[in-house]
């Protein structure tokens, strides 16, 4: 049995309260009169999926957050949104900025000021990318927010890679702060018509980060803004070697005419830069992964309180220690060291 190590949560999540959110709205939308059947944040793509899965799960707030890292031996989380990985889909776009500075405030005063141990990532207009660079900036230098997140799918039909996203990279790389890209929203991604939430919830987390790294390495940001630290969540990990294989076949045929801002392999690029993927805890598939993509470059994230009962969550990191196809030294850098490197901890 491997000894206890140390763990720092790469991905939980915070249920948003729009009643709260709203006292940190400015005006105009602080001065008008608010139908609560309207959420804040839109659907993230109609699906029920407040009733996914049976048994009653946890809805957190900063205190039994607190009470369930105690219970599970964790030092400290990075919280990203549930409603609010959504925000991409906001059509309207002082909405968007007014309502993401409003969460943003609202996440540090409720949870990053109860405890060290609980810390925001910052949400983004991603829709207007000339505010989404100064809202990063604020977050980060006033707030304290490690970095942003980025949603997966977003109503520009425009992956990140693309020029428009310029002012916010150029930030992000100014900053040297993490982006962690979230899957959620399975809109725009051909699985509209899937006939049941399990194919939908399937294909909706890998096949955004597909699509996101493909531009942001064939578009050459991730060469173009090295000191970006990119986080790509819970879509699991065994992904990545395949699109490393994927990636350097169409940049050896096609590199010189369609990506000629790429100067290296695709599988030598996303080895040397600051990216990261979080992994599943019995994913069959991690030993190769640690091999061909780099022990240091996992993450263990709880995704606590989305899905599951709380009990279920308990056996996570103990189960992880147990795996004999995995170094102590590995199993250090996935539940702690790697997420200190990425968040800047």
């Amino acid at each position: 049995m491997s000894a206890r190590l140390p763990v720092i949560d790469a991905d939980g999540h915070i249920f948003e309260r729009d009643p709260e959110i709203r006292r940190f709205l400015g005006p105009p939308y602080s001065e008008l009169d608010w139908a609560q059947t309207y959420p804040f944040f839109p659907t993230l793509d109609g699906w029920c999926r407040g009733f996914s899965s049976p048994g009653q799960r946890d809805n957190p707030d900063p205190a039994a957050w607190l009470a369930f890292l105690d219970e599970c031996g964790i030092e400290r989380t990075i919280l990203y949104p549930t409603a609010a990985l959504a925000t991409g889909l906001i059509q309207d776009r002082a909405w968007a900025v007014a309502l993401s500075r409003a969460y943003n405030d609202w996440l540090h005063a409720t949870y990053m000021r109860r405890s060290p141990r609980l810390i925001g990532m910052a949400v983004l207009p991603v829709q207007a990318p000339a505010e989404a660079a100064r809202e990063l900036r604020r977050a980060v230098k006033e707030l304290g927010m490690p970095g942003a997140v980025l949603p997966g799918v977003t109503i520009t039909d425009r992956p990140y890679g693309h020029p428009e996203y310029e002012p916010l990279l150029a930030e992000a790389n100014a900053l040297g702060c993490a982006l962690g890209i979230h899957g959620a929203v399975s809109y725009r991604l051909g699985i509209d018509q899937s006939d049941s939430f399990i194919k939908t919830h399937t294909l909706e987390h890998p096949f955004a980060q597909m699509i996101q790294l493909t531009s942001l390495l064939f578009d050459g940001a991730i060469e173009r803004y090295p000191n970006i630290r990119w986080a790509f969540l819970e879509a699991g990990a065994g992904w990545m070697p395949y699109m490393m294989d994927r990636l350097d076949e169409e940049w050896e045929r096609r590199g010189k005419r369609w990506a000629p801002d790429v100067h290296r392999k695709p599988s030598e690029s996303l080895r040397a830069s600051n990216i990261f993927v979080s992994c599943e805890v019995e994913e069959q598939t991690l030993p190769y992964v640690v091999e061909v993509f780099g022990a240091d470059k996992i993450l263990w994230a709880s995704d606590y309180p989305h899905e599951r009962v709380h009990h279920e969550y308990l056996k996570d990191i103990p189960e992880f220690m147990e795996r004999t196809d995995l170094s102590e030294d590995v199993k250090r850098k996935i539940l702690k060291d790697n997420a200190v490197r990425l968040y800047g901890l």
